[in-house]
This record gives C-alpha cells, sequence and structure tokens, in this order.
C-alpha cells in the first residue's frame, strides 16, 4: 500500500526529530480544544493583571504540562484563587494532567474493582518511569427539539481517549469516535450549498434525515530540547484570543500537520505545514467516496510579550498546491514552503507563483487586573491607494477583529464578561482556484461566516459554584449573502473570485443582505470528573432580502431548540453561527 504523499515528503524531517527525540527532555501532549476549559484557564492570566511565560495564549492548544506550570505559577500571586470555584477550578485542571501535577487529590476514594478509575480523571491508567498511559470513554447522548423540524433532535456518540508517554521523551494522543446525529434545521439546510457537517470530514445519511461519521483526531509528540517541540497528526487549532478567529480557527475539519514549536525567553514561534481537502463530492444524502483532491497551507506565527501586560503576534500564510488547474497533478511539490524561517512572500516573488499568501497580526493587552483588551487584523491582499480612495476595489481583502475581556465584573466573583466584534470585506479569504482559497473540506478554515458580513458578540459566563456553570451569547450578524441571486457577491471564499460581480463599489453587506441574531442559554453541571450535564435553549432569527420575494422560498424565520445532554471526555458540540 503506498503512503499518502504528505506523509512521504513529511518523514524525512519526521525521522529527524526522531533522531533528536534521543536526547529530548519530559514532553507533554496537549489539552484538547474546549472553549470552556480555555476560557477557565485564560480568565487567570487576565486576573492576574500580567502576561505569563508559561503559556503564550494566543496559540491553542495548550501542552499538559505548560498548563500545570502556569497554574502553579499562579499560587504566589494571592488575589487569583479567592472563590470557591476559583479554587475548584485549580485542583480540576491538576487533578486533569495528574501525571504533571502529583496532585494528592487525584486519588479516588473508592476505585471501582480496585482496577478502574483508582484517578479521577481516568478510567485506566498506567503510571510507570517508562511508561504512562490514561484511556477513557468518550460519550455524547443528546435530546432536543427543534422548531423547524417535526422529528426530534439527538446525537448519539461513543468513541474512547488515550494518551501516552514513552520515556517521557514521546508523547502519543488518539481519539476515536463513532457519531448518528440528527442536526438542527439551520445547520442540516446549508447542505444544499456545501454537502458537510461543520467540524467534521467524511460522512453519510443515517436513516431519513440524521448524519453518520467517524472522528479520529491523534498526534506524535516530540520535545527537541527543553524549548522546542514538534507534532506530527491530524487535529485542529485555534489562533486568537477572542470567541471567533479571523486568522485560524477550529471551525474546519481536523488536518493532517506538521508542527514545530520554540518558546524561549519572551518569545514564542510556531511553523506549521498542513494537508487539507480542496474539494469534496457529495450532497444532501452525504458523500461520495473516492480520493479528493489536496492542497497545503504553510503557516508560521510569532508572538512577544511586550513588558509585564502586552503580547503582540503577527503571522504569515500561504496556501499552494502541487495539483492546480494549470499543472494538473504533474507539478513539483514546492520544498520552499518546508522552510520553517524565510518569510514565504519572498519565495513566491522569486518563482513567480500564483499561491494565495495572508498576513496580518493579533493583540492581547491586560490593562489591569480584571480587564483584557484583544484584536486581530488580516490582510488577503491590500492596496492602500484604493482604500485612500474608497472606491470600493473588490481586491482590498481585509478583516478585523477588536474585543473586551471584564473578569470578575462589577466585584462578582466569576462573573465574566465578554464582548467582540468582527468583520471581514467581501472575497477575503477567496482565490481564482479551489486549491488556494482558504478552506478545508468545503469549510472556512477562519471564521465560520466565510466573509462579506459584520458582527457584534455578547458572552456572559458565570460559575456560582464549582460543579455548575452558566453561559448566555448573543449573536448579532449584519452581512451579504450570495443566497438566491446566482452571483458572486463574495461571502463564500470557497468561490472564484473570477467570478465576481463587479470591479469597484464593494461594500459590506452586499448582494442580498442577511440579517441573523443567535442567542443561546447553556447550563452545565459536572457530575464526576469530566462528566458533565449539559441543558441548552437556543432562539436564532435571521432574514434575507430577496427582491422581488419568491414563493415558496426561504427567506428567513425564527426558530427555538431545547437540548439535553450528557457528555463525558469530549467538548460541547457547538453550532454557533
Amino acid at each position: 500500500m503506498r503512503l499518502p504523499d504528505f506523509i512521504i515528503k513529511s518523514s524525512i524531517p519526521a525521522f529527524l526529530l526522531g533522531i533528536l527525540a534521543l536526547n529530548a527532555a519530559a514532553q507533554s501532549t496537549n489539552a484538547s480544544l474546549n472553549e470552556d476549559y480555555y476560557h477557565w484557564l485564560d480568565r487567570y492570566e487576565i486576573k492576574a493583571g500580567r502576561v505569563l511565560p508559561q503559556l503564550f495564549t494566543t496559540l491553542k492548544p495548550y501542552k499538559r504540562s505548560d498548563i500545570i506550570a502556569y497554574v502553579d505559577s499562579l499560587d504566589t500571586i494571592d488575589h487569583v484563587f479567592t472563590s470557591e470555584a476559583d479554587r475548584f477550578n485549580r485542583e480540576y485542571f491538576r487533578n486533569d494532567s495528574w501525571e504533571w501535577s502529583r496532585a494528592a487529590t487525584s486519588d479516588s476514594k473508592k476505585p471501582i474493582l480496585k482496577r478502574f478509575y483508582r484517578k479521577k480523571s481516568d478510567l485506566l491508567h498506567v503510571d510507570q518511569p517508562e511508561f504512562d498511559l490514561h484511556v477513557n470513554p468518550v460519550v455524547y447522548f443528546g435530546l432536543g427539539k427543534d422548531s423547524d423540524r417535526d422529528r426530534s433532535l439527538f446525537v448519539n456518540t461513543r468513541g474512547v481517549e488515550l494518551r501516552s508517554m514513552i520515556d517521557r521523551k514521546v508523547g502519543i494522543y488518539a481519539f476515536f469516535t463513532e457519531n448518528q446525529a440528527v442536526l438542527p434545521f439551520y445547520v442540516q439546510r446549508q447542505f444544499s450549498d456545501h454537502p458537510v457537517i461543520p467540524h467534521e470530514g467524511f460522512w453519510k445519511g443515517f436513516k431519513t434525515d440524521g448524519v453518520d461519521f467517524f472522528q479520529a483526531r491523534g498526534y506524535i509528540d516530540v520535545n527537541i530540547s527543553k524549548h522546542i517541540y514538534a507534532q506530527l497528526g491530524h487535529d485542529r487549532m485555534f489562533v486568537g484570543n477572542g470567541i471567533r478567529s479571523l486568522i485560524w480557527s477550529d471551525n474546519a475539519a481536523p488536518q493532517l500537520y506538521l508542527r514545530a514549536n520554540v518558546k524561549v525567553w519572551k518569545l514564542n514561534y510556531m511553523f506549521q505545514i498542513n494537508r487539507m481537502v480542496a474539494d469534496v463530492i457529495g450532497n444532501a444524502s452525504g458523500l461520495s467516496n473516492g480520493k479528493y483532491p489536496e492542497k497545503y497551507v504553510a503557516f508560521h506565527h510569532a508572538s512577544f510579550n511586550v513588558g509585564k501586560k502586552l503580547n503582540f503576534g503577527v503571522f504569515e500564510s500561504i496556501v499552494f498546491s502541487p495539483q492546480d488547474s494549470v499543472n494538473g497533478d504533474k507539478a513539483a511539490f514546492e520544498w520552499n514552503y518546508v522552510n520553517p524561517v524565510i518569510f514565504y512572500r519572498a519565495i513566491e516573488q522569486q518563482f513567480g507563483s500564483a499561491d494565495n499568501a495572508i498576513i496580518g497580526a493579533d493583540v492581547k493587552w491586560n490593562v489591569f487586573k480584571g480587564v483584557s483588551l484583544y484584536g486581530q487584523l488580516v490582510l488577503d491582499e491590500f492596496f492602500l491607494q484604493h482604500v485612500r480612495a474608497r472606491d470600493g476595489w473588490w481586491a482590498n481583502k481585509f478583516a478585523g477583529q477588536l474585543g473586551v475581556k471584564y473578569i470578575d465584573a462589577f466585584g462578582v466573583s466569576n462573573l465574566d464578561l465578554q464582548l467582540e466584534t468582527n468583520f471581514v470585506r467581501p472575497y477575503t479569504y477567496s482565490h481564482s482556484t479551489r486549491y488556494a482559497n482558504y478552506t478545508n473540506y468545503q469549510q472556512p478554515i477562519a471564521h465560520p461566516l466565510g466573509a462579506n458580513f459584520r458582527e457584534l458578540i455578547g458572552m456572559a459566563r458565570f460559575q456560582p459554584i464549582g460543579k455548575l456553570s452558566v453561559v448566555a451569547k448573543m449573536i448579532y450578524v449584519n452581512g451579504g449573502s450570495d443566497y438566491l441571486t446566482g452571483m458572486n457577491y463574495g461571502s463564500d471564499p470557497f468561490k472564484s473570485y473570477n467570478t465576481r460581480v463587479q470591479e469597484f463599489g464593494n461594500e459590506i453587506g452586499q448582494g442580498a443582505p442577511l440579517k441573523r441574531l443567535f442567542a443561546s442559554l447553556t447550563a452545565s453541571y459536572m457530575i464526576k470528573h469530566n462528566m458533565f450535564v449539559d441543558l441548552q435553549f437556543i432562539r436564532r432569527k435571521e432574514s434575507y432580502a430577496i427582491t422581488p420575494p419568491a414563493p415558496n422560498i426561504y427567506t428567513g424565520g425564527t426558530s427555538s431548540i431545547t437540548s439535553l445532554a450528557l457528555r463525558w471526555n469530549i467538548a460541547p458540540r457547538n453550532y454557533d453561527f
């Protein structure tokens, strides 16, 4: 059996990493992405009022060893773990990564049959100097009611999660689940444009109107030295400090990647090359079997701590493919993009490449204890002369984010407020070919809405006691859509910008005007370690201003969704759009 091209191309650097691992320092796997989990971690840096070197919070996921070092460092700051809920969270993190904390509270008082759950966080574990293993079940059972569907919603997920260390030099992580679900109508309605499940890869139909999909994530992790680590795997990441990311989010399906990260002094530098899926073949009944076209993304991000309160980052990303509409599948892989330190734009100019280059910056400023400002700026294409002229040139493609977090708001312990605004101009993230647009599996790599919108998000989190969290979220979107126009107004990054409507006069909201209000209220109670009961209510209202009005065509409406779920060792499934 022939190995995938990406594995062949990365085998040389992976082999070299293996050689270097012979003298590597102790390493760690990551804590899987989870919006609530990472909020609890990030709030303590804001509460401390300064950036902390153990975690560069812009890049997620975090390594478990770094989480424990970070939590331990907070113990020296007397105003951080002051409430009962905060002290609960501190012990939760220590128990969750007990192989690094060695917390006495991680031991179960009553193991099952003396073999199972000897530790609160693990069904089974092995703890030897040369070998460490953690095995856990993954369960997600949920039922719900959608006012737009006659049939009840449900999700049925079963799987397993394992993580391991060998000689404390090589880390291994694996996550496998089998899933069946009936999705909310607003999620399934998008199948007519893109036959994909948000955040997932290949899927097929289940009974009359459900979906069936398998999820697999995993990686191997090696610490090359005390300050450098590398991973080869298939997973997601998130770049930013906000609710959304305009740089790289966990919206799209997991991807195969090779990553190297350097963290030293006040600097964190990450290089990553990903293999993406350039297109899929399918319809509302599922995806077709077969080999899908590939593309690659070479990405690097440098982050600097400036003083005690400010973090500033820059990034550059190139989407490229050896297979495209010009060269077919006979073009050569561009090895220059494997160089982890050079600026890719210089390579593009040298070789006359038409690959898609995206650059930008992010910032986080912990203004004072309890308040943090953050933002992002993304430049896809940009010509200052046209910006000054305000002529709406189509290729002035850029996006921006600005947000604020207020921790322990108004003196109320564990009441955290967040306000964020995002905008993305038409045609941002798009390209002339599917091999260079900023998508994976027909899903945006950055913001789930793609482009051509303005968005305002407000969020309130309250943790009155350690085991109970309540989250209220409201999202307002004002943008433009290609819906029923038959024309490309710039909202869908998967469409070629060569099909654009006009050269000039392009503004956010063009096309069929779209207004959407999404509100949710979620209460989560932790029954035992990493086992939650979630009760959620969603109210969603949207409208498309289509002229002239078309009979029997969806132009908007209001829906209500109520759901109850039991989840164990898995993050909530959110479709917040």
